[in-house]
């Protein structure tokens, strides 16, 4: 027939080369529709063979091929090859379908693995079988009473998508001779695939046969095994004899040799004695299959009978008793040579669907019914039978599950029970983890494992020994014995109870097995095979001091290369787990086990992971990641510790999946049990207890770790720590904390004595409860020392769960830590305890009052709850600094702070506000800065705006959105703007399953305020349909911008979502839209995000109703920056900023710092040591200093170079040791002894994050930012940005320390600053510049400048792009630069960027009386001339500040008069008209006071106003500021600009009034919609100081 395809095919193929050729079309979006035929039916032996041309690696899954008896010019093609009925067979992956259905499946090559320019074909033989031919190769029969007129199937299926027929004809002489090959000529990697040893020459046998002889011969028998003559059929199953037609698969001949081999080693197991003692025995009669045969020789044989006359073969196991003679070899014919598989009975339970060839059962109607799921086996099991299955489905609904066991009686005469521990005779079964015989419990604990905690794919496994006793094994592991004395005939059962549904009977023909049976004969055929030797162990000797190699059983797609010492996953790029590695032997105590990694991929996140595990690597069936793994297994994942999956270290130490090619990792279990990691030989601390000896390593070649080998040179690490304070060694009582109590106000510390669930960090400051999601109690600690008369112990929550009811309580207690007997809870101590619960106050475990005035189950992460006890004996609760009360009194001296981890409190830590406070018990007004551990302040839930689709109801104050009616018109927002990283969250609480679709989410520029406040008229019916604003959104699983479509396939499809689910979206600071699903963040989904954007989403079809669950965070508009070192600033604070405290701050003779010429191996220094530059790559830049830092002098550094080709940027803090000699690793965050670290914006301290949202993220700081570091007199680390001071980043700096700088990502170049450098905080300043400050200069405690406008000093953000744009829009404007002021210098950007650099606050009074303003964030401010007759001192210092919003073309009228004209833009004078002016930008026209009402006409003839507002945010509105359209001259883009001004109001001359918009919402924060409106008649009242701009 001709090599071609049928001209009809699937929809998405295309055919070419004379329809030779076949691809389907748009193979990124689609993977299936890809099916083709041959041209012509099959002649028998013809081989239809295609070469794959190309693949993707999109999607699972790869080529199907097959024949089928449909006719392909009437044809209606499925989606898939596997879809084809009426007489289809196809080959997928590595099973056998007929009609859809599987029949057979473990079937020679798997077609997923075959890559481009492999050939696959398909034939029918002359007899009616399936054959199936990879690369040449025949892989067997795959099916057989297949009828004649066959088309060739080939589907270009998921991975594959271009394929070429290049032949149609029968095999050639030398692909025939390519079959006959034996088994020991087959490469390891082909263990998979079954070869058909047909028609094999005598000495090409002969390998095999010698094999068999060889085991023989060593029982003294002279008989030769039969050998097999060549044909080429292959039965389905295995032959009762050796006649000619005979044909064995590797799996059989393997088998055959393993049952020779294995009944020599249980002679010698069971007593056997010399190897050498008997001979084969052949019975001498005629048997049926199933008698026993007898024995010919000295003991009981494993007989095999023939009949001279040409009877059939018995087929029987009888074990070698202790002391008889030698092993036989009767089991090559015997036991394995049989018909008798294990499969499930025909006569089941009444609920039980068998298919797969009885081998697979399911229960129907699973979410109905949870019993009558019995299933038997066809057979009784054998002596020393493995019997296993696997689970194949679950269902989350009942309780219980999976039930196995055995019993007597043959299911063809029972009458099956509901469930079969209903069975009250002959019946034995494991239920849980206990033993039931006879429906009675014998074992409460049989094992570790509970059947009902198994998940799909776990495995199930019985054995009944030849001794009686019965054996469970789950994943391969035996559970040791069940039952000792079992009757002689019994039959396995499963029970698929519950929520177990469907399992599989599993015949071990797996990788661990064939290994076992490799081993196996490699040993029979030693030369030392005959040798008495010691019990068997498949480990060596832990004494004997061998070599740490990788054992050769690794994962799926795993391989062992270098004589065992390196581990690789070979397509590291298409698949990322299966790449589990144990070490050949247990470790030994002390022993280090260390591995290199070599080898990285960029495509998957997670990287390389490392523990132990109790498991022998021999049996272990190896998991997909060793996580899965549920016992005896610790590993080191990420920055945390699992425990039997389970995790147990949140953050313990460096993060593994930032490690790079040639960075190490190492594990050790000491002597004493505990289990330590190393990276980069820096030991990371204790990670568990309690571990159990010979354990053996693991390497989990995990998502970019892709190969990795033993490093035997660890004689260098460093020794363990013991007791040391530095490092993140974790205190627990094996490993007492070094904290002593102390004198010092800020000693407090929690004690080295805790609950046994509690862990101590951070040098006694940080607690924590492992396990917190299996352990809720057990986590107390205490303070290390008694609370003096008011003295304030505060922590901060960081942490907690949504998993228990309850959470932390907290309280005092009189009893020593020495003394305390740790409880589950602390309310269970009776005695001289005093805690807070809820808001139930509790004496020595007794209410003694409720409803106090707090409700600790209410806090959220970031509250903070103090204790103290006044002088008088008074307790009293602090809730975020605030005095909740007296609790109770009569208190006793000495008492300790306790608190009780409870619950879903997880983390806590202490706050520096504990200490001393004064007896009238006023709050601290310290601010957040001043803590060492950060935590976002308390959040307030967020709340939707109530603008909305028209058929959108808001319920619970905006927390909740109700669509109340049709399928669409459900779009609601966020009531504010989302700050940067702020993630707006929602759960789904009701769908309709009437509809289609689903809910869409994402974040938009349309600001809801200017919306009409009709809600019919200004929104689309839908969000997809929303394009009058930026909108950016995820519908299903495509990501759309303003409706059009920017990416498929993004995450898990929205449309899947159902009740519970919870759904959330942020922008991130790198200008990207996130998509949360259930807490799990799906990546980025857009780039190029506007700043200002809102939440936004739309109740679209299913889904009805949503609620509110996340929180925004509250800005601490009231605290007070620390000073600064100079009051010189160029920010709008220029006026606001606390100087230091002094006019002229005292000078020291300052220490030249140099960097030391000890650095990373990529920086080069120059220019004396001064400047610093990473010439390659984007790591290995670490810098210190030469000379230790001084106290109170600050070190300064500028940034010269960025390459925006990396991503982050540099990281800067101290280290507390002489850096000479130290070995520098790649980046910073690996260094782990003494050193504190500012990277983004948190704080680390020896790796272990200690502080969040901490100053401005640092990889935003652009070109020219000056960065320093100052260590006070305190020892607390303070950073500065531009001269600013943003507050104490960590406390209890050592002396000496150094600066240390990670020139790393985007950062290249930095040089030492070399100025005077001023002291910080000296006593005599502070009191001379007391006395110098006059009343007008101080408002509520903030100095302000005496001069209005800063000095000029180099502008931070010179590279603002932002900036930049707002000074093109300005150039189109053609404004003359005389009312500009000329230096640059004092033009200020407030995007999100340069605001955060500069340390702005959000608010700041100016003025006498003092009043509020806000600073315009978002807007850029370019400053203006003021006119020489302005008195400019006097207006500037006690004149108040505001804004006004204006349009394009009042702008030069303004700036002619320098002041504000009443009339000339009031908010009723603006109408937008879409015309584009001469510039490049369109600006609406100015409409006089004829488009006025007629009473709004007189009022303005009558009072002429102007409008003016102390925040942007409400000047700002479109109202007031009108959108003009313009192009970009630079990127041609269209943008819209805004335009305002600010202005100094004269006190006195503007009256205060609420808003004339109507808004409902608050507008600001802090002020009031009745109050933000400021409206002036006074001409001369307004004096212009900067033109604001705002261009999205």
């Amino acid at each position: 027939m001709a090599a071609e395809l049928h001209p009809c095919s699937g929809k998405l193929i295309g055919l070419s080369n004379s329809n030779r050729t076949a691809q389907r079309n748009q193979p990124v979006q689609e993977f299936n529709h890809g099916l083709v035929l041959s041209r012509e039916p099959l002649k028998d032996r013809d081989v239809f063979t295609v070469r794959i041309d190309k693949k993707v690696n999109s999607w699972s899954g790869s080529i199907e091929i097959g024949v089928t008896s449909l006719d392909p010019a009437g044809l209606d093609f499925p989606s898939s090859a596997t879809g084809l009925k009426g007489g289809s067979w196809i080959v997928s992956g590595c099973s056998v379908l007929r009609d859809g259905r599987s029949v057979l499946e473990e079937y020679g090559r798997d077609l997923d693995q075959l890559s481009e320019g492999d050939r696959v074909g398909i034939q029918r033989s002359t007899r009616g079988e399936l054959h199936l031919w990879v690369n040449g190769q025949d892989c067997g029969a795959a099916a057989s009473g297949l009828p004649t007129g066959l088309w060739a199937v080939v589907d270009l299926y998921g991975k594959c998508t271009q394929v070429t027929v290049v032949s149609c004809e029968p095999p050639s002489l030398a692909e025939r001779d390519t079959e006959r090959e034996t088994v020991e000529e087959r490469e390891q990697e082909d263990e998979e695939e079954e070869v058909v040893v047909c028609g094999v020459r005598e000495e090409e046998f002969g390998g095999l046969t010698s094999a068999v002889n060889l085991a023989a011969a060593t029982n003294g028998t002279l008989e030769e095994v039969p050998e097999l003559p060549p044909t080429n059929n292959r039965p389905d199953k295995f032959p009762n004899n050796l006649e000619p037609e005979t044909v064995l698969t590797e799996h059989q001949l393997f088998d055959v040799l393993n049952n020779a081999i294995v009944s020599l080693y249980r002679s010698e197991d069971n007593g056997g004695g010399d190897l050498g003692g008997g001979g084969i025995g052949r019975d001498s009669g005629t048997g049926s299959r199933g008698d026993r045969g007898s024995s010919s020789g000295g003991g009981s044989v494993n007989g095999t009978s023939s009949d001279s006359g040409g009877g059939t073969g018995n087929t029987g196991s009888v074990n070698s008793p202790a002391g008889g003679g030698g092993a036989r070899l009767g089991a090559v014919t015997g036991g394995m040579l049989t018909n008798d598989a294990l499969l499930f009975h025909e006569k089941c339970g009444t609920l039980i669907k068998l298919s797969n060839n009885n081998k697979t059962a399911e229960r129907r109607r699973p979410l109905d019914e949870f019993n009558n799921g019995v299933v038997m086996t066809n057979r009784p099991l054998r002596h020393n039978e493995m019997f296993e299955i696997r689970i194949d489905k679950l269902v989350d609904k009942w309780s219980g599950s999976i039930e196995i066991g055995v019993t007597t009686h043959n299911p063809n005469n029972l009458d099956y029970p509901a469930t079969m521990t209903n069975l009250r005779s002959g019946t034995i079964m494991m239920s849980g983890c206990g033993i039931l015989t006879n429906g009675k419990g014998t074992r409460r604990e049989y094992c570790e494992f509970s059947l009902d905690e198994l998940q799909e794919g776990d495995h199930i496994g019985l054995m009944h020994k030849a001794s009686g006793a019965l054996h469970f094994y789950i994943n391969g592991i035996d559970q040791g014995v069940a039952a000792a004395q079992t009757p002689a005939v019994v039959y396995a059962v499963v029970d698929l109870y519950g929520m177990a549904v469907k399992v599989t009977i599993v015949h071990n023909h797996n990788h661990s097995d064939r290994l076992r049976r490799n081993n196996a004969i490699m040993r029979a055929l030693s030369p030392d095979v005959g040798r008495p030797r010691p019990a068997h162990s498949l480990t060596p000797d832990p004494d004997t001091p061998d070599r740490l190699l990788f054992h050769s059983n690794c994962g799926q797609k795993a391989a062992i290369i270098s004589e065992g010492r390196t581990a690789l996953r070979p397509h590291a790029t298409d698949d990322f787990n299966h790449g589990v590695v144990l070490s050949g032997r247990p470790l030994h105590s002390n022993e280090v086990f260390q591995v290199r990694i070599d080898k990285m991929v960029d495509k998957w996140a997670g990287s390389i992971e490392i523990g132990v595990t109790t498991h022998n690597p021999a049996y272990l069936q190896l998991p997909s990641t060793m996580t899965n793994l549920r016992s005896g297994t610790w590993m080191m994942t990420g920055n945390g510790v699992m425990h039997n999956g389970t995790t147990i270290l949140d953050e313990y130490g460096h993060n593994l999946d930032r490690l790079k090619a040639g960075d190490t990792v190492g594990v050790v279990r000491k002597e004493d049990g505990s289990l330590h990691f190393f990276v980069n030989g820096v030991a990371q601390g204790p990670a568990a207890w309690n571990v159990p000896p010979s354990v053996y390593a693991v390497v989990d070649l995990y998502g970019q770790a892709a190969q990795a080998t033993i490093m035997d040179d660890v004689a260098d690490l460093p020794p363990l720590p013991e007791d040391s304070s530095e490092g993140p060694t974790v205190m627990s009582p094996s490993s007492p904390c070094s904290v002593a109590g102390g004198n010092s106000a800020n000693d407090l510390r929690f004690h080295q004595l805790h609950g046994t669930n509690a862990v101590i960090t951070n040098g006694g400051r940080t607690a924590l409860r492992q396990n917190c999601r299996s352990e809720f109690n057990d986590a107390i600690v205490i303070s290390n020392r008694c609370l003096r008369d008011g003295e304030l112990f505060e922590i901060v929550i960081q942490k907690m769960v949504d998993r228990w009811s309850g959470s932390i309580e907290a309280g005092v207690t009189a009893i020593r830590p020495e003394e305390l007997e740790f409880p589950n809870t602390m309310t269970d101590i009776d005695y001289d305890t005093w805690m807070l619960s809820g808001t139930a106050i509790m004496q020595d475990g007794n209410t003694m009052r409720n409803n106090y005035g707090c409700d600790l189950d209410t806090l959220t992460t970031g509250s903070r709850i103090g204790m103290m006890r006044s002088a008088t004996g008074d307790l009293h609760y602090y809730i975020n600094g605030v005095d909740q009360g007296v609790a109770c009194t009569g208190l006793p001296p000495d008492v300790y702070a306790v608190i009780d981890l409870y619950g879903q409190c997880v983390q806590v830590s202490i706050t520096s506000s504990s200490g001393p406070q004064d007896n009238s018990l006023c709050t601290s007004n310290i601010t957040e800065k001043s803590f060492p551990v950060h935590s976002p302040v308390a959040g307030v839930a967020h709340r939707l705006h109530s603008k909305h689709g028209k058929n959108v109801v808001l319920l619970g104050e905006g927390c909740q959105a109700v669509r109340v009616g049709g399928y669409a018109h459900g779009i609601v927002f966020s009531a504010k703007e989302l700050k940067t990283d702020e993630l707006f969250e929602v759960k789904i609480d009701e769908v309709d399953d009437q509809w289609s679709g689903s809910l869409h989410m994402g974040l938009t520029t349309l600001a809801p305020p200017e919306l009409p406040s009709c809600p019919m008229s200004g929104l689309s019916p839908s969000l997809t349909q929303l394009r009058s604003k930026v909108t950016w959104l995820l519908a299903g699983s495509e990501v759309r911008r303003n409706g059009l479509l920017q990416r498929q396939n993004y995450g898990a499809s929205l449309d899947r979502l159902t009740v519970g689910n919870r759904v959330g979206v942020k922008r991130c600071s790198d200008d990207t839209m996130h998509v949360l699903i259930d807490g799990e963040d799906m990546g980025p989904a857009a780039t190029a995000v506007a700043k200002n954007v809102y939440a936004v989403l739309d109740l679209y079809g299913r889904v009805t109703a949503v609620s509110i669950v996340s929180s925004s965070v509250l800005e601490d508009a009231g605290s007070v920056k620390a000073p600064s070192l100079s009051s010189d600033s160029c920010s709008e604070g220029e006026e606001d900023r606390t100087p230091v405290e002094g006019g002229e701050p005292a000078l020291v003779p300052n220490t030249v710092m140099t960097f030391l010429e000890n650095h990373g191996k990529n920086i080069q220094l120059s220019h004396e040591n001064l400047t610093a530059a990473r010439v390659s790559s984007y790591n290995q830049g670490l810098l210190v200093t030469a000379q230790p830092l001084p106290r109170q002098q600050l070190f300064q550094f500028q940034i010269d170079r960025l390459n925006a080709s990396w991503t982050s940027s540099l990281s800067l803090g101290v280290i507390g040791h002489s850096p000479d000699r130290l070995n520098f690793p790649s980046t910073a965050c690996c260094l782990k002894r003494s050193v504190w670290l500012l990277q983004r914006d948190s704080v680390f301290h020896n790796s272990l994050k200690i502080c969040e949202n901490y100053g401005p993220n640092l990889d935003t700081c652009p070109e020219g930012t000056v960065l320093g570091l100052l260590v006070d007199g305190n020892s607390c680390l303070h950073l500065y940005v531009n001269g600013m001071d943003q507050g104490v980043a960590a406390q209890d700096i050592p002396t000496p320390c150094y600066p240390l700088i990670d020139l790393y990502g985007q950062c290249e170049q930095v040089t030492i600053v070399t100025n005077n450098v001023a002291t910080v905080g000296g006593e005599s300043i502070k009191a001379r510049c007391q006395g110098d400050m006059e009343k007008a200069d101080m408002v509520d405690g903030i100095k302000e400048s005496v001069c209005w406008m800063p000095h000029p000093e180099v502008n931070p953000n010179k590279t603002c792009e932002y900036q930049a744009l707002c000074s093109r829009f300005k150039d189109l404007l053609t404004l003359p630069d005389g009312y500009f002021n000329e230096d640059a210098k004092y033009n200020l950007c407030y995007c999100e960027s340069c605001h955060k650099l500069r340390g702005d606050e959000s608010y700041y009074k100016r003025g006498e009386p003092p009043r509020d303003y806000a600073l315009p964030f978002g807007w850029c401010r370019f400053a203006l001339r003021i006119k020489p007759h302005c008195d400019v001192s006097n207006s500037f210092k006690q004149w108040h500040i505001a804004y006004h919003g204006t349009s394009v073309g009042a702008l030069r009228r303004t700036l002619d008069h320098a002041q504000l004209l009443s009339g000339t833009s009031s908010i009723f004078s603006v109408s937008p008209v879409k015309t584009e002016g001469p510039n490049g930008y369109s600006e609406p026209e100015e409409n006089s006071s004829n488009s006025l009402p007629d009473r709004d006409r007189e009022r303005d003839r009558e009072v002429p106003r102007v409008q003016l507002s102390p925040t942007m945010r409400y000047s700002g509105l479109e109202m007031f500021a009108p959108k003009v359209q313009f192009r970009d001259p630079r990127s041609h883009c269209c943008h819209q600009a805004q335009v305002g001004f600010q202005v100094c109001v004269r006190p006195g001359s503007y009256k205060v009034g609420p808003q004339t918009l109507g808004a409902i919402e608050p507008l600001d924060p802090r002020f009031s919609n009745t109050e933000i409106e400021w409206i002036t008649k006074d001409q001369g009242g307004t004096l212009l100081y900067g033109l604001l701009i705002r261009v999205e």
